[in-house]
C-alpha cells in the first residue's frame, strides 16, 4: 500500500496510526490475513518525517508506536520514505552519511523494528540520496536509487546505468532498489518488458509489480513467472548480482552496457541486452566470460525457453545470436 491509507490524524489515547475506516472496513489485520492466505505478503507506506508526501501522518517520533503496530497488523515490508522534510539536503560532517541526519531517522525505525516479534522487510526510500549505498545495508533490506519508476525505455536503461556504479553494494540482505515493475503498464514492447524484468532479476533488485495482475496478457505472465531468471535472482549461495563485462575484442561501448556475467548455484550466466531500436546480432566469446577460464568445453542453455541448445563450444569459440530491439537473452553455461 501507498501513501494515503490512513485518516489525517492519530488515535488520541493510542496514538497509533489509524487505517482509514472507507478504505478498509475491516481493518488492515483482516486485509493481511485475506493477502497471506493467497500465499503473498503485504506491504505498507510510511515516512522518516512527521508527515508523509501527501499529509498523512509520518513516523517522526512514534517510530516504536508503529513498529509495533504494523507486527500486530501482520505487515511483511516497510517502504519507508524522507520526501517533505529532505534533510538527505545537508552534506554531513566529512561526509560521513551514515550519521547524517537521514539515516538517524532511518536507524531509529530500524530499532523500533528489531524490537518486534515479526520479521519486516525495510525499504529506505530516499531516492538515492545521501550516498544511501554506502550505509543502507546497516540499515535496512533495500534503498531506493532513483525518484519513481515510469514505464518507458528511458527509466529502465537509466536506472540500470545508475545501478551500475554500486554493484558492490549488493549481497544477500542488501539490494539497490530499482523501484517498482512496470510490466503491464504504458507502452513498453514485450521486448522491452522482458528486458525490464531480466534487468531487475541478474541486478538483484527486490522485485515489485506495480500493475493489475488480472490484466496481464499471457506474455507478461510468462515473463514474470520464469522461474529460471527468478532462480538467479534469489540463489541461496550467491547474492552478488551480474556486471559488465568485455564479451570481445573491440566491442563498442553502449549506455547502458549490453553483456553481463554473473554466477549461481547452477553455473556462469549471460544476459545480453540489445540497446538499439532493431534487431542486432550480438556475440561473446567463452574465455572472457568470467569465470569460465580459458580452457574446456561448454554448453548453453537458454534461461527465457529452459531448454538447452544444440552442440558444445570450446573456450575460444565464440557465441553468435539474434537479438530484436530492446530485448534481453539469458543464458546458463556449463561444463559440457
Amino acid at each position: 500500500m501507498q501513501d494515503c491509507w490512513s485518516l489525517t490524524s492519530r488515535d488520541s489515547t493510542t496514538k497509533r496510526i489509524v487505517p482509514d475506516p472507507n478504505k478498509f472496513p475491516n481493518g488492515l489485520s483482516a486485509l493481511a490475513t485475506q493477502i497471506h492466505n493467497l500465499g503473498l505478503k503485504i506491504g505498507i507506506y510510511s515516512d522518516a518525517g512527521t508527515n508523509t508526501c501527501s499529509n498523512y501522518p509520518g513516523s517522526l517520533g512514534y517510530e516504536a508506536i508503529d513498529a509495533a503496530t504494523f507486527n500486530d497488523w501482520g505487515i511483511d515490508y516497510l517502504k519507508y520514505g524522507e520526501q517533505l522534510q529532505c534533510p538527505w539536503k545537508l552534506v554531513p560532517q566529512n561526509n560521513d552519511y551514515y550519521n547524517s541526519n537521514s539515516a538517524i531517522r532511518y536507524r531509529q525505525m530500524t530499532a523500533a523494528l528489531a524490537g518486534v516479534s515479526r520479521p519486516i522487510q525495510f525499504n529506505l526510500c530516499i531516492w538515492g540520496q545521501a550516498n544511501v549505498w554506502d550505509w543502507g545495508a546497516r540499515v535496512g533490506h533495500s534503498w531506493r536509487m532513483s525518484g519513481d519508476s515510469s514505464a518507458t525505455w528511458s527509466y529502465i536503461t537509466s536506472i540500470i546505468n545508475t545501478n551500475l556504479a554500486h554493484l558492490s553494494a549488493v549481497n544477500f540482505g542488501a539490494h539497490n532498489d530499482m523501484d517498482m515493475m512496470e510490466i503491464g503498464n504504458g507502452a513498453l514492447t514485450i521486448q522491452e518488458q522482458r528486458t525490464h524484468f531480466a534487468a531487475w532479476t541478474f541486478l538483484k533488485s527486490p522485485i515489485l509489480l506495480g500493475t493489475d495482475l488480472g490484466k496481464l496478457s499471457t506474455d507478461q505472465l510468462a515473463i514474470i513467472t520464469n522461474t529460471e531468471l527468478l532462480a538467479f535472482h534469489q540463489d541461496t549461495t550467491v547474492g552478488t548480482p551480474a556486471a559488465p563485462f568485455t564479451a570481445f575484442s573491440s566491442m563498442p561501448t553502449t549506455s547502458p552496457p549490453e553483456y553481463y556475467s554473473g554466477a549461481s548455484t547452477k553455473g556462469v550466466h549471460v544476459f545480453i541486452i540489445n540497446t538499439s531500436s532493431s534487431t542486432a546480432t550480438k556475440q561473446f566469446t567463452f574465455s572472457n566470460v568470467p569465470g569460465l577460464g580459458t580452457s574446456g568445453s561448454f554448453k548453453i542453455h537458454d534461461m527465457w525457453a529452459g531448454t538447452d541448445l544444440s552442440g558444445t563450444y570450446t573456450a575460444s569459440s565464440t557465441f553468435t545470436v539474434s537479438v530484436a530491439a530492446h530485448d534481453t537473452t539469458a543464458y546458463l553455461i556449463t561444463k559440457a
